[in-house]
């Protein structure tokens, strides 16, 4: 039996034992580094590829999200979607502390300014809201063809009641009705919405992997 089998099979016995999902990481990291010292100490490391398990999923941290107007757009995620507001809109400023150096570092010189506010979903993946200055709010902000993220998903049992208090909050939809992956057959359906602000939302019935799991386009 080689290292990596050795390792998933103790990695199963861990997770029988009840290891929860928070170390996982941990593990594999000692499991990886475990293997790179065993591999260089025995001259069989190549280009510092050992050998070693695969790679653990890595988790969803945050996403962040520009609006015009910040607490408009609080009030809109928390009361509609539920989202949870853990820091309220905070103003940072461009100057030598060490979050405006650290923005500095992202955006460049002379951003001058911008607000933020910090809210999390009920499975605990962050939203970072951003206000920018000079701000840019195009009618259409669906240019789906560029390479980047375009859309936002959230799951909802009731994905027509959501979509009506998205409408009812300035938002819009984008498709007529949802649609059903698997007419006449499963309840698993979506639609397209837009926030008030013209960020692009999807919502979904049910979870991902159940979507397709069952290969939703055949």
């Amino acid at each position: 039996m080689n290292k990596k089998e050795l390792n998933r099979r103790d990695f199963m016995k861990l997770s029988a034992a009840g290891l929860g999902a928070a170390a996982l990481p941990m593990l594999f990291t000692s499991l990886n580094a475990n293997a790179n010292l065993q591999a260089a100490g025995k001259g069989e490391q190549a280009n510092g590829l050992a050998d070693s398990p695969m790679p653990y999923p890595r988790t969803f941290s945050h996403i962040g999200v520009s609006v015009p107007n910040l607490e408009q757009a609080v009030k809109f995620y928390t009361e509609v979607l539920g989202w949870y507001l853990i820091m309220k809109p905070t103003k940072i400023t461009e100057d030598k502390s060490p979050i405006g150096e650290m923005c500095t570092d992202v955006f460049g010189a002379g951003w001058g300014s911008f607000k933020i506010a910090h809210l999390s979903t009920g499975d605990r993946v962050g939203v970072e809201l951003f206000e920018f200055k000079n701000q840019q709010n195009p009618k259409n902000n669906f240019e789906y063809w560029k390479t980047g993220i375009f859309h936002l998903c959230v799951q909802d049992p009731d994905v027509e009641g959501l979509a009506d208090k998205i409408v009812a909050a300035g938002g819009k939809k984008r498709m007529k009705a949802p649609r059903y992956y698997y007419p006449d057959e499963k309840p698993y359906r979506m639609i397209y919405m837009e926030d008030p602000f013209g960020n692009i939302l999807e919502i979904y019935s049910h979870s991902y992997e159940l979507i397709y799991s069952s290969g939703a386009y055949g």
